[in-house]
C-alpha cells in the first residue's frame, strides 16, 4: 500500500517510507566503492590512489544535481501540498531540463581542464595520466550523473520512492557487472572502471526520464517545460546547502589528500581512500533518510500541520541517534576485514588502514544529526540556515581540524579531525533548531 505524504507518520511508517531512499543512496555509493575495489585488486596501488585523488573533483561536477533535487523537490512538494498539481508538474519539468543542460556544460568544462586540475592536486607521471583518463571518460556521462542525483529527491516527492530504488539498484548492478567484466575479466584497468561507472549512470539518469515522460500513476509527470527564473533561483538558493555540502566536502578531501601525501605518501592516499569508500556507504544511510523524509516535511509545512512537523523532528532525532550508535559499533568491529578486502596485499598499508577505520568510526555518533539538521531546514525552505550548517560542518570546521590536529598528532590527527568538526557543527545545528522553533512551530 502506498504511503502518502499527507499521512501521520509513526516511526515504523517513517522508516518504511524512507527505506527505499536509504537503499537507493547506498547503491549510489556502491559505484565508487566497486570501482575502487576492482582497481585496487586488479590494477594496483597507483591507479587506486589516482582515483582517490581525482574523485573529489568528479563529485563536484555532480553536486548541482543534489542542489536541484533537494531544493526543487521542496518547492514542488510544497506546491502540491497547496493543491496546485499542474503547476507542480511544470516546475518539475523545467528543473529536469535545467539539470540536464547544466550537466552537459559542467562535464564539458571538466574534460577540458582535467589535466591541469589533476596536476594541481599533486598528480604527476603515471598517476597524472591515470587521473586524466579516468576523469574524461566519467565526465562524458555527467548529464546522466546529475539527473540521477536530481531524481533521487523527486521520486520521493512523487510518492514513488520504491521506483527510485529500482532504477538505482539497476544502475548499481550494471556497475558491478561491468566492473567485473571490464576490470576483472578483461583487465581494462582504470579506463574499464570509468566506462562501467559512466554506463551505470546512464541507467540511473535516463531511465527515470523515460518513466516520467509516459503516463504514470505518480504525482509527477514531465510536461512541456516553461522557463521560470523565480523557481530556478529559489531552487538554487534553497538547495544551496546540498551544493555547498558536496563542494566543500570535496575541497576538504583535496586538503586531506595534500596532508596525506605529505605525511604518508601514496600509502596515505590509499588508506584514506579505503576508509572513505566504506564511509560513503555509512553516510548514505543518513543522507538517504534525509532525502526520504524531506518531502514529507515540506508537504506538512505547506499544509501548515505544525503538530506533524514536531512529531517528524522528534522521531527523526531518535532514529538518527540509534543508527549512529549502531554504525559506530559496526565500523569498529568490521575495520580489519574491510581493510583486508581493499588493501590486504600490503601489510603496512593494511595496518594503517585498520587504525584509520577505528578512529574515524567515532564520527558516526554525531554526523547524522548534522546531516538531518541541514536537510530539515532545506525542507522548511530555509536555505540560509541549511547552508550555514553545511558550510561550517563540511568546510570551515573540517579545514581547521585537518590543518591543526596533524601538527600535534600526525596521522592520528587526520583520522580524528572529522569527529572534532562534527562536534562543532552539532552545536551550531542545535542553536539553529532552538532559534527557529517558534518560527516553524515544531
Amino acid at each position: 500500500m502506498r504511503i502518502q505524504l499527507s499521512e501521520h507518520f509513526t516511526c515504523s511508517r517513517l522508516l518504511r517510507f524512507t527505506l527505499p531512499s536509504i537503499i537507493m543512496m547506498i547503491f549510489t555509493s556502491v559505484y565508487s566503492v566497486v570501482d575502487g575495489l576492482f582497481v585496487s585488486n586488479f590494477a594496483g596501488k597507483t591507479p587506486f590512489a589516482a582515483i582517490n585523488l581525482i574523485m573529489p573533483l568528479l563529485i563536484i561536477t555532480g553536486a548541482p544535481g543534489f542542489m536541484i533535487g533537494a531544493g526543487g523537490s521542496a518547492i514542488v512538494a510544497k506546491t502540491m501540498g497547496q493543491g496546485r498539481q499542474e503547476e507542480a508538474r511544470r516546475q518539475f519539468s523545467f528543473l529536469v531540463c535545467a539539470a540536464a543542460a547544466l550537466g552537459a556544460a559542467v562535464g564539458g568544462l571538466g574534460a577540458v581542464f582535467a589535466r591541469p586540475a589533476s596536476a594541481a592536486l599533486g598528480a604527476e607521471g603515471e598517476m597524472l595520466e591515470h587521473c586524466v583518463l579516468y576523469a574524461r571518460i566519467i565526465l562524458a556521462a555527467n548529464p546522466c550523473f546529475i539527473l540521477q542525483n536530481v531524481f533521487q529527491s523527486f521520486f520521493v516527492a512523487a510518492e514513488k520512492p520504491k521506483l527510485g530504488l529500482f532504477f538505482t539498484v539497476g544502475a548499481g548492478l550494471t556497475n558491478i557487472v561491468l566492473d567485473a567484466l571490464l576490470v576483472g575479466a578483461l583487465h581494462g584497468g582504470i579506463a574499464g572502471a570509468a566506462v562501467a561507472t559512466g554506463l551505470s549512470q546512464a541507467v540511473g539518469g535516463l531511465g527515470p526520464v523515460i518513466y516520467f515522460l509516459r503516463e504514470n500513476d505518480s504525482l509527477l509527470r514531465l510536461v512541456r517545460p516553461r522557463f521560470d527564473g523565480r523557481v530556478l533561483w529559489k531552487t538554487c538558493t534553497n538547495g544551496s546547502s546540498e551544493l555547498m555540502s558536496n563542494i566543500s566536502g570535496s575541497v576538504v578531501s583535496i586538503l586531506y589528500n595534500f596532508q596525506l601525501l605529505r605525511l604518508a605518501g601514496e600509502d596515505g592516499l590509499a588508506a584514506y581512500g579505503a576508509v572513505m569508500y566504506v564511509n560513503f556507504i555509512f553516510l548514505a544511510i543518513f543522507i538517504g533518510y534525509a532525502i526520504g523524509s524531506a518531502p514529507v516535511i515540506s508537504y506538512h509545512l505547506g499544509a501548515e500541520n505544525h503538530g506533524e512537523l514536531k512529531s517528524l523532528l522528534c522521531k527523526s532525532a531518535a532514529l538518527t541517534g540509534t543508527a549512529g550508535a549502531a554504525m559506530a559499533a559496526l565500523a569498529m568491529l568490521a575495520s580489519a576485514p574491510l581493510s583486508k578486502i581493499f588493501v590486504g596485499y600490503d601489510p603496512a598499508l593494511y595496518a594503517l588502514t585498520v587504525r584509520g577505520f577505528r578512529m574515524y568510526a567515532v564520527s558516526y555518533l554525531i554526523c547524522g544529526f548534522n546531516i538531518f539538521g541541514s536537510s530539515f531546514f532545506t525542507a522548511l525552505n530555509n536555505g540560509l540556515a541549511s547552508a550555514l550548517i553545511s558550510f561550517l560542518r563540511t568546510l570551515v570546521f573540517q579545514c581547521a581540524s585537518v590543518l591543526i590536529l596533524p601538527v600535534f598528532l600526525k596521522m592520528d590527527g587526520i583520522w580524528l579531525s572529522i569527529s572534532v568538526a562534527e562536534t562543532a557543527a552539532l552545536i551550531v545545528t542545535l542553536i539553529l533548531l532552538a532559534k527557529n522553533r517558534k518560527v516553524y512551530h515544531y
